[in-house]
């Protein structure tokens, strides 16, 4: 009997961990159909995309003209139609109905004429590279000219919006993450009145709308003549992001061994020092982390970016770009698909160069010593 706990133990643990997977799958699961289909259209015609889904890129098996059929055109489609010695009616035609594998469909209901259909299979999937061409070096659009003559127009594509996109991220994650880190450390390891108050200020503008404060911040911005501009933009996205950055990064400072400062202050080291040789170094898992957080939300941006730095061409980021692309009235929404995957390169490279210190970081301070 004493045996039988531990087993059943075990096999309560294995349960337990089935179920997790399970869930774990299962979202994993909703979340790449729709990624992989947003990838197949990405490759597919506008016409294509527009009549079919995505799954029909791949071999499948659909209904073929085999045969059409003339009937009478004296025909009554209120009664019954005779079809090769059967009878159907007007709405089982128009659905389509299956007659020893084959079915019956209308082609032309006024005209009286019906389609026969097989099922084949169809294995060719029609891909295209058009839209990744479109979108990387623009759409070609061709204008009436008044004399009558066409004029071919190239539009711009999202090379210009990339450098801008990568110009705003980078520094506007660099300088929050340097900044929050020094905050971090002086409130977990330094001893100065307000401390508290200060840091709890922090965490408290964790709460506040972003949308609150675009406007007075924009004012500001225009007074001080940084509206515009990638210092403006730097700055703003520094600002928003510093509580939540400041925040993430107490947690993991705040948890080092504090034998270590103590060692280093007997030896003569500055705060300065100490925070360079020591605090850098360890924390660099928990910069990894929240720094692929900030310029995940920086490099996707849209509002912050439009507010303070403008819609104008020589300026826009990607976002920007990529809602502009379907055109103002929507006609070439279709380019959304590759847009998107194109947009998602440098992120998805960031993510994968810091992977290894990804979960290490979000593991930081969760457990003292």
């Amino acid at each position: 009997m004493a045996a039988s706990y531990p087993a059943r133990k075990v096999s309560s643990r294995k349960r337990g961990k089935l179920i997790v997977n399970l869930i774990l799958g299962f979202i994993c699961f909703l979340w790449l159909v729709p990624t992989v289909g947003l990838f197949v259209s990405s490759f597919r015609p506008a016409a294509d995309i527009l009549q079919t889904g995505w799954w029909k890129a791949f071999p499948h098996r659909e209904w073929t003209n085999a045969e059409t059929l003339q009937l009478s055109k004296e025909i009554d489609l209120r009664e019954p139609i005779e079809v090769h010695g059967q009878t159907y009616s007007d709405e089982q035609l128009r659905a389509g109905v299956v007659v020893d594998g084959e079915r019956l469909i209308w082609e032309n209901r006024r005209a009286r004429t019906l389609n026969v259909q097989d099922r084949d299979w169809k294995i060719v999937p029609d891909l295209t590279l058009d839209n990744y061409k479109n979108v990387l070096s623009g759409k070609e659009y061709k204008l009436k000219l008044a004399d009558g003559s066409e004029s071919v127009q190239k539009g711009s594509g999202l090379s210009q919006a990339f450098w801008n996109t990568l110009t705003i991220a980078v520094p506007a994650t660099v300088i929050p993450v340097l900044i929050a880190s020094f905050a971090a450390y002086a409130f977990a390891w330094l001893r100065f009145p307000g401390r508290r108050t200060l840091f709890v200020i922090i965490i408290a503008m964790l709460v506040i709308p972003l949308q609150v404060a675009l406007i007075p911040v924009l004012k500001d911005f225009t007074a001080l003549g940084l509206s515009g501009s990638y210092l403006g933009i730097w700055l703003a996205h520094s600002a928003f992001g510093l509580p939540l950055v400041t925040y993430f990064m107490y947690n993991f400072i705040s948890q080092l061994p504090k034998d270590l400062f103590e060692s280093a202050f007997i030896d003569g080291a500055s705060h300065f020092t100490i925070f360079s040789r020591l605090i850098l170094p360890l924390s660099v898992p928990a910069l990894a982390s929240i720094g692929i957080f900030q310029f995940l939300w920086v490099w996707n941006d849209y509002l912050v970016s439009l507010i303070f730095i403008g819609n104008q061409p020589s300026v826009q980021v990607m976002s920007m770009k990529i809602a502009d692309l379907v055109g103002s009235r929507g006609n070439d929404w279709h380019l959304l698909t590759s847009a998107a995957f194109i947009s998602m390169l440098m992120p998805l490279a960031i993510f994968f160069l810091l992977q290894k210190y990804f979960v290490r970081g979000l593991m930081g301070g969760s457990i003292k010593g």
